[in-house]
């Protein structure tokens, strides 16, 4: 790792360490993306995924927020999407406007699973991935560290069975409840790909992880822990050891994000991660109590619609969250409860930043 300039800002690697720190650090998931107008210059007529393998192009909307918000956030997350390891697998995906991403041959029965690999070679398919964190790695130099990413099992499984995003998950429901076993053979190996996926991030300059749950909420307490649980675990307990083995040796922070899975959150605090992310649904102030006391970040958990509030709106509720999280100075990433959305106003989350580092410093 030192080809790569040394880090000027670690607030997020310390404070997902638990570490006490001075402030809160920030960063917003999907915060590289459609609500900044420089985000459109860049991308062009370009399709979603030819901007994810072009690694310049990768890299420049990577570190756009990082410019746009000078000083006010503490991280970058490279652009990529959770979908590339369905892609590795076989699959072919179309990013369609206003609908989103589309499978052309989703699974529907067990005997599809014939039709895609379940052992790809993730370090040589998804090279161009590691070549754009590498790039944007170089080009922060050391301004902020660089996050990693991917989607986890039952999420990909989902977009898997379902062919995209989903309301009633009619197919994905039938996978667990009908082909079971065969269900569990696919998120066993989309597992497997996940960790390496995940390892060669890191050797490629990631300085922190995040997997995630995207649609962890779709499932019940029972389910969650048969389909949902057992694999985030074994990310969780497998990876470090695979970094050993790519001689690694240095501390990668690690978060889980499971989207509307408030009844395990107690689960999510033992399944090994450093850093548990919250939606907008959980208390502040109740799901400290049910970290109580353990080695547990947790990250969050602004509804991101209150972008669509006034700035007094604003400055209110990140008041009342940062509070709500014991003022920040230890275990605690302020984020949203998820991404942005392509109509928020710059401006406005440019208040929400500059609110978080004043009341954050308090």
């Amino acid at each position: 790792m030192s080809q790569f300039a040394p880090l000027k800002n670690d607030l997020i690697l310390r404070a997902a360490k638990g570490e006490k720190v001075e402030r809160p650090p920030i960063w917003i998931m999907r915060q590289a993306g459609r609500y900044l107008p420089e985000y459109h210059e860049v991308k062009g007529k370009r399709d979603f995924f030819e901007c994810c393998r072009d690694a310049e192009i990768a890299s420049a909307i990577t570190i756009q927020p990082v410019d746009h918000y000078d000083g006010l956030i503490d991280a970058a997350i490279i652009f990529s999407d959770i979908l590339v390891i369905p892609q590795a697998m076989g699959f072919e995906i179309d990013m369609i406007d206003g609908k989103g991403p589309v499978f052309r041959d989703p699974l529907r029965s067990p005997e599809d699973i014939n039709k895609i690999n379940l052992k790809p070679d993730v370090k040589t398919c998804l090279d161009w991935a590691y070549k754009a964190i590498t790039l944007t790695r170089t080009k922060l130099n050391g301004r902020v560290p660089l996050l990693g990413f991917c989607g986890a099992p039952w999420t990909l499984l989902v977009y898997m069975t379902e062919g995209q995003g989903s309301k009633m998950f009619r197919f994905a429901k039938q996978w667990i409840y009908e082909y079971t076993k065969e269900a569990h053979i696919l998120l066993q190996a989309i597992t497997d790909s996940l960790i390496e996926f995940l390892a060669q991030q890191v050797v490629a300059g990631a300085q922190m992880l995040q997997v995630f749950e995207s649609w962890g909420g779709e499932l019940g307490p029972i389910e969650f822990e048969e389909f949902c649980l057992p694999y985030l675990k074994q990310i969780a307990s497998r990876l470090p050891k695979r970094l050993e083995e790519l001689d690694i040796k240095e501390k990668i922070p690690l978060t889980v994000f499971a989207k509307g899975s408030w009844y395990a959150l107690d689960d999510l605090c033992e399944a090994g991660y450093d850093t548990v992310s919250l939606d907008w649904t959980y208390r502040p102030e109740d799901a400290v109590k049910v970290v109580n006391g353990r080695r547990i970040t947790l990250q969050g958990n602004l509804d991101p619609g209150i972008m669509y509030g006034s700035n007094d709106t604003i400055t209110t509720k990140v008041e009342q969250m940062i509070k709500g999280f014991g003022g920040g100075k230890q275990n605690y990433i302020i984020n949203f409860g998820h991404g942005t959305h392509p109509f928020m106003n710059p401006d406005k989350i440019e208040h929400f930043l500059k609110e978080c580092h004043r009341f954050g410093l308090q």
